[in-house]
């Protein structure tokens, strides 16, 4: 195993060949890199929670398509195409409702249909390595655009992970976030525990620690009553999907919040790339809502805290209607109340 720093920024690491992930899983009590060889080891780290976040997950699946052509043309070197299909298969069914899986899979794959006869690991890392380079350059982007927005010095909410470990580095939310801190228009973050894995008290609460940037963390129910305390300016979330009305999935809680924050007058902003925004989905409606094992909700670290022979309901994210969002900011620009015309707008070149 090489010697990484571990560090947010450090989430996904390609050297000497392979794909190294700092297992999420176990932060912040443990900071171990897994090492990754095939396209079905990186769909089986998607899938389990090693990494998780949309820009992250989309990245991944790229890196897993390099190690996937790898094998496959070490194993058939003139049929190399038909021998990955299985390995796109498998990071395709990962996970369902991050829509950045699937577009990082279709850049791949158009690349993968121009490639000619020889090895393609080459141009295809080039091309893994440019998704994850644009999506750091996009979140810094986004990020200063987003604290354009915030008159400060205020305090603010976020749910769940958006940071640095959930994209290619700086994050969407806690890009906003830093960026707005490092102006002086942030004076404090509050940030939401996140049921059943508790994203936001393993990661975003280790996230900003780790830049000095001053959290609290929230259990999810204390939302409401904080923002009734006022003093809260703003709710910033990043999404793993929004449809074409403007429409927002995220983390499983989003929903209530952002009817919380209409209730308290508390503004509301969604952080994302473009690579976020799927505009062949007409609403959030249409979105594809994972539900995981009832196991994660009726158990924490690995103990029993339900009542035996009881049943738990376990989404993984919500759909938050895009008229309950102030602003969804993206590193092409601002959407501002969003709505179906707002946002054609924003895509109309993509």
């Amino acid at each position: 195993m090489p010697e990484i720093q571990p560090h947010a920024d450090n989430a996904i690491v390609w050297q000497d060949d392979r794909l190294y992930l700092l297992d999420q899983r176990f932060l912040p009590q443990r900071t171990e890199y897994l090492g990754l060889d095939s396209a079905e080891e990186v769909a089986d780290a998607i899938h389990d929670m090693v990494v998780r976040g949309a820009p992250a997950i989309g990245i991944t699946a790229a890196y897993g398509v390099v190690l996937g052509a790898r094998q496959a043309f070490r194993a058939q070197a003139e049929g190399w195409r038909e021998a990955l299909a299985e390995g796109l298969n498998r990071l395709a069914a990962s996970r369902p409702t991050a829509v950045n899986l699937f577009w990082a899979l279709d850049r791949m794959g158009r690349l993968i249909a121009e490639l000619g006869a020889g090895d393609p690991e080459a141009a295809l890392l080039a091309e893994a390595r440019a998704i994850h380079t644009e999506d750091i350059a996009a979140n810094r982007c986004l990020g200063e655009l987003g604290a354009g927005l915030i008159e400060g010095p205020t305090q603010v909410i976020t749910h769940c992970n958006a940071g640095a470990l959930a994209t290619g580095g700086y994050g969407t939310a806690l890009g906003v976030i830093r960026s707005a801190h490092a102006a002086g228009k942030i004076r404090q973050v509050y940030a939401d525990e996140t049921r059943p894995w508790l994203q936001g008290s393993r990661l975003t609460a280790w996230e900003l620690h780790q830049d000095n940037i001053p959290v609290t963390l929230l259990s999810d129910s204390a939302a409401a009553s904080l923002m009734a305390h006022g003093g809260i300016g703003w709710v910033i979330v990043g999404s793993d999907r929004i449809a074409a009305n403007g429409d927002v999935a995220n983390k499983i809680g989003t929903y209530g919040l952002a009817v919380a924050a209409k209730h308290h007058g508390v503004k509301v902003m969604v952080a994302a790339p473009t690579s976020t925004i799927d505009m062949s989905i007409t609403s959030g409606a249409d979105i594809p809502i994972e539900e995981r094992n009832p196991s994660e909700v009726l158990s924490c670290g690995g103990q029993l805290i339900g009542a035996p022979g009881v049943d738990a309901w376990n989404p993984v994210f919500d759909v938050t209607p895009a008229a309950l969002v102030d602003a969804i900011v993206t590193e092409k620009g601002i959407v501002l109340a969003p709505d179906a015309d707002k946002m054609a707008d924003l895509m109309k070149d993509n």
